[in-house]
């Protein structure tokens, strides 16, 4: 919406009782959502948005599949290198804005793709399986970048396997409504991305240089936010 110059408020629902109870009157759940008066959509889907907002410029078409798996291998490796540079006394600090450590954010940021993995198989995506926590066993960030790693090597050995073959114009069931298969790869693609932006800013504040930054290379071509966090 900033892109397209439309005017809009963003309410942060944990920090905003009276933001909070507006969703819950459109009797909403989740968001994010863009809502105008009474009328919503849901904001997981930006061409949805796009569609209730009347915007004719919908933005680039999507890359190809295979675009996409080969900028989410190299976005998924770069998270892994500033996972092994994070020290483990940060593992429990919270971002800005929300309450999510930097241990839920970085477990997240894999459990995005396999999500996608699930839903790829024929498995509905869920709000629950996209949100699912990391377990005991991960108690340090190289836990974490070790575990995703074998998520890194699942989608790609899915995509030699499988995922080169499939028909990406099909609908599958998630829980913001039905969407291509393609959208859903896209959404995983940029979604990862953005956390990893936020892990690089997370790493310059800690004053440590991230190893190699991702760039165009892994992000040119992706519908992602101009910011690193909202507001």
């Amino acid at each position: 919406m900033s892109a397209r110059a439309v005017d809009f408020q963003s309410i942060n629902v944990v920090d905003d009782p009276d933001g909070l109870a507006q969703l819950q009157a459109l009797g909403v759940r989740t968001v994010p959502v863009v809502a105008k008066g009474n009328e919503f959509v849901m904001g997981l889907s930006l061409r949805d948005v796009g569609a209730f907002l009347g915007l004719d410029d919908q933005g680039p078409g999507m890359l190809p599949p295979q675009e996409l798996i080969q900028r989410l291998d190299w976005i998924l490796a770069a998270a892994q290198r500033y996972l092994r540079q994070l020290p483990d006394s940060h593992m429990q600090a919270q971002l800005p804005g929300r309450p999510r450590s930097y241990r839920d954010l970085t477990y997240h940021l894999f459990q995005i793709s396999r999500a996608f993995l699930g839903l790829a198989s024929g498995q509905e995506l869920t709000y629950e399986k996209l949100g699912e926590c990391p377990g005991d066993d991960l108690v340090t960030f190289a836990d974490i970048a070790d575990d995703g790693e074998i998520t890194r090597r699942d989608l790609l050995a899915w995509w030699e396997s499988t995922g080169a073959n499939m028909d990406f114009e099909t609908e599958v069931a998630t829980y913001y409504g039905p969407q291509s298969l393609h959208e859903t790869l896209e959404r995983t693609a940029w979604h990862t991305g953005q956390h990893v932006r936020q892990m690089i800013f997370i790493l310059e504040g800690l004053d440590i240089a991230p190893d190699r930054p991702i760039g165009d290379r892994e992000l040119a071509g992706l519908p992602l936010p101009k910011e690193v966090w909202d507001g």
